[in-house]
C-alpha cells in the first residue's frame, strides 16, 4: 500500500486490534441491508409501494389546463393590478416590459369526473380518468428559472450536490426486484422549446452511488455498455466478475471504502439486467389494444407514450422509484399552439398509464405524479393577441395531479386568486410534496437521513409538512 492509499479509517483499523474486522463486517451488514432498504422501514403501513414520477419538464401552464378563471375573460388586455403582483420578483424576460397585460386562456374548461374537477379541452383523455385524480392548484417553489428550479424539486435544495428523491427512497425502502435497479430514469423530448436536462437531476449525491438513477435510452442497447462483446459468452462474463469481485473485496478489506462495495453490488445487478432489461423493453408481446389504448407514438422507442409503458412494465416487475422526464414545456412565446402539440403528445399517454395501472389492480399501491418545476403568469410575455399570447415563469402558484396510492381521487386540492397568481388556500411547497409523497410510502421524512460531513440531512432538509387533507 502507497502512503496517498493509507487513510485515516485505515490507520486505525491496522493499529487497533481487532477493530478493522469490526468495521469490515458492519460495512458489509450495511450494504447487505442496503440492498433491500434500511431496517426499520416503512415507518408505518405504507398506501404505494412505489411511485410513477411524470415531470413535466419546462412547465406547464395552470391557466391553460387546470386552474380554470372565467372572470379573467373580462380583464383580458387589462393592466395586470399592483395589487395582485406586490412587485414580486419577475425574471429578466418580463422584468422591463412596459406593461403586464392580462391573458385569460382562450381553451374551454369543463367540469370531469364526479368530484367536478375542472379540466381544460387540451386534455380529453386525462378527463376520463378524473374520478382518479388529485388536483393540487397551490403548489408553489422558491425557483424562479428552470435549471434551480428543477433541481429542487429532484432534490430539495436549489444548488447541486444533493441527493434526488428517487436516490433517497431507493436508500429507504430498496427495490423489490433482484433484477432491475431501484430508480429507473427515462427521457423523452417534446415538441416545444426544451431546456437542458442534467444527468444529475437523478443523481446520488452524497449518497452511495448504488442509488442513483439508472437511465434507459431508447436505443438498441437501453443501458450504457450493458451488453457484452461479440463472442464473449455469458458464461465467461460470470468467471470475469467474480475474479474482479474477489480483487475488489481484498481491496474493500484494506481501504474499507463504501464505494467499492457499491461496484460489486453494481457489476452483480449488471449481470441480472443484460437477462432482464432486453425482455423488459421489447415491447412486441404487448397486445394491439394496449398500443392503442397509449396513443399513435406508442410503438416509437423513446417517446413519452412508449415510455409511458416502460413505466408500467417496470412498475409490475418491482421497480421502485420509476421517472420521466418529458421536455418541451418552456411556452414563453406562441403558447396556445405550442402548448396544445405538448398536450397532443401527453395527454392519451398519461390518461393511459393509470388506466393500465387501474385495470392490472396496481393503481391502489402506485402513486402518480405528473407535474413541471413551476407555473405560468397571467399577464402575456411580449404581444397579446385575440388568439395567442406567451406567458413566462410563475413560481408563486401552480398545478400538478397525484393519483393511486395513498391520495384521494376526484379532488382538487388548494385555491389560487382570482388570476392564479397568488395562493388563498392550502398552500403546498416543493417539501410538502415530497414529504406527502415518502408519507404514501410509509416513510417519515424527518426520519429518514444520511449523515454526511457531520450532519444528518434529509430530502426535507428542516422543512416539510404532509399534507393530510389529499390522503385517501
Amino acid at each position: 500500500m502507497t502512503p496517498l492509499e493509507i487513510t485515516r479509517r485505515h490507520f486505525f483499523s491496522r493499529t487497533s486490534t481487532g477493530v478493522g474486522a469490526a468495521a469490515l463486517a458492519s460495512l458489509l451488514g450495511r450494504e447487505a441491508k442496503a440492498a433491500g432498504g434500511l431496517p426499520g422501514l416503512p415507518h408505518f403501513s405504507p398506501k404505494a409501494r412505489r411511485v410513477i414520477y411524470l415531470f413535466q419538464h419546462g412547465a406547464p401552464s395552470q391557466l391553460d389546463l387546470f386552474d380554470y378563471k372565467p372572470d379573467l375573460a373580462r380583464v383580458r388586455g387589462q393592466e395586470l393590478p399592483d395589487s395582485v403582483r406586490m412587485g414580486q420578483r419577475l425574471t429578466g424576460m418580463t422584468a422591463y416590459q412596459a406593461s403586464f397585460p392580462t391573458a385569460s386562456s382562450i381553451f374551454k374548461f369543463s367540469r370531469c369526473g364526479k368530484g367536478g374537477i375542472w379540466l381544460s379541452e387540451l386534455l380529453p383523455h386525462t378527463a376520463k380518468a378524473a374520478d382518479d385524480l388529485c388536483v393540487i392548484r397551490s403548489l408553489h417553489t422558491d425557483a424562479i428559472n428552470h435549471d434551480p428550479a428543477v433541481t429542487f424539486f429532484q432534490t430539495g435544495f436549489q444548488l447541486a450536490g444533493r441527493p434526488s428523491i428517487g436516490a433517497w427512497v431507493s436508500y429507504g425502502l430498496g427495490s423489490e426486484s433482484d433484477e432491475l435497479p431501484a430508480f429507473v430514469v427515462m427521457v423523452s423530448q417534446g415538441l416545444g422549446n426544451a431546456q437542458a436536462l442534467a444527468d444529475r437531476q437523478w443523481s446520488s449525491g452524497f449518497l452511495p452511488t448504488r442509488y442513483a438513477g439508472v437511465k434507459f435510452r431508447a436505443s438498441a442497447d437501453p443501458v450504457l455498455y450493458l451488453s457484452n462483446p461479440d463472442g464473449y459468452e455469458r458464461e465467461a462474463r460470470r468467471r470475469y466478475l467474480d475474479d474482479l469481485a474477489r480483487l475488489n473485496e481484498q481491496k474493500l478489506n484494506d481501504s474499507q471504502d463504501p464505494e467499492i462495495a457499491t461496484r460489486i453490488a453494481q457489476y452483480e445487478m449488471a449481470f441480472r439486467m443484460q437477462a432482464s432489461v432486453p425482455e423488459l423493453t421489447d415491447l412486441s408481446r404487448e397486445p394491439e389494444h394496449i398500443f392503442e389504448m397509449y396513443g399513435p407514438d406508442a410503438r416509437k422507442p423513446g417517446t413519452y407514450a412508449a415510455n409511458c409503458i416502460l413505466a408500467r412494465r417496470l412498475a409490475e416487475r418491482g421497480v421502485r422509484f420509476i421517472q420521466l422526464f418529458h421536455r418541451g414545456w418552456d411556452q414563453h412565446n406562441n403558447l396556445p399552439r405550442e402548448i396544445a402539440k405538448q398536450c397532443m403528445q401527453t395527454d392519451q399517454p398519461s390518461a393511459a398509464l393509470i388506466l393500465d395501472l387501474k385495470q392490472r389492480g396496481l393503481l391502489e399501491d402506485t402513486l402518480v405524479v405528473w407535474g413541471g418545476e413551476f407555473g405560468r403568469t397571467v399577464y402575456s410575455q411580449g404581444t397579446l393577441t385575440e388568439t395567442n399570447y406567451g406567458r413566462d415563469h410563475h413560481p408563486r402558484c401552480f398545478s400538478i395531479w397525484m393519483a393511486g396510492g395513498g391520495v384521494k381521487g376526484g379532488l382538487t386540492y388548494g385555491e389560487t386568486d382570482d388570476f392564479s397568481y397568488n395562493i388563498v388556500q392550502d398552500p403546498m411547497d416543493v417539501h410538502d410534496l415530497h414529504a406527502t409523497i415518502l408519507h404514501c410510502l410509509g416513510v417519515d421524512h424527518t426520519r429518514l437521513t444520511f449523515k454526511f460531513q457531520g450532519r444528518h440531512y434529509r430530502l426535507t432538509d428542516i422543512h416539510g409538512r404532509v399534507a393530510q387533507g389529499l390522503l385517501a
